[in-house]
């Protein structure tokens, strides 16, 4: 890629995640180009889609969510501790953007969505917390990491629809590991 399209595309994914943080995943494209100083061809070249601007936006994010991951398993406390460090993290991830949330959540498990990497980089990091309470034999039977994601997906999507705060989302993460745990 020549160096002025590079730029042009870095422009455009940095214009997006800001545009998308203020006015959420559904927010014109035509701002998204606007803001990046180019035309809406530019924008269109690099980005046949909203779902490929979307996905470009969330690589740096698969990173972080391995990070998180790594960072919660070194906890040594109990399976409840561990659980509902991974679910605060887990919303904590999902919801970078207005609208994440239900967008993430709506395409967990769903093989044909553009963001399909993204969900299975999430349901893996779910599994790797799964496998662990399994190992200590602190979860229920059957209980499935894309199941898991799916249920603290849609408390996150209520607390970004509805602007609740930590700590009104606690208590209701809080219900969902005590019916996950054994």
């Amino acid at each position: 890629m020549r160096a002025d399209a590079l730029r042009n595309r870095e422009r455009l994914i940095e214009a997006a995640r800001e545009v998308f943080r203020e006015q959420g995943y559904d927010a014109s494209l035509d701002e998204v180009a606007r803001r990046a100083g180019v035309g809406a061809g530019t924008l269109y070249r690099h980005f046949p889609s909203r779902d490929v601007l979307m996905d470009a936006i969330l690589q740096s994010w698969v990173d972080r969510v391995n990070d998180a991951v790594d960072k919660v398993l070194v906890h040594e406390g109990a399976p409840r501790d561990l659980l509902l460090s991974w679910f605060e993290t887990y919303v904590a991830l999902i919801s970078m953007h207005k609208g994440g949330p239900a967008k993430i959540t709506s395409a967990m498990g769903d093989e044909s969505s553009p963001i399909v990497t993204k969900c299975q980089v999430l349901s893996a990091a779910t599994q790797r917390v799964v496998d662990r309470l399994e190992e200590e034999h602190a979860l229920r039977d059957r209980i499935e990491a894309v199941q898991m994601c799916r249920l603290v997906g849609g408390v996150a999507s209520v607390a970004d629809n509805s602007d609740l705060d930590r700590a009104a989302v606690r208590p209701l993460l809080e219900v969902i590991a005590d019916g996950m745990l054994a």
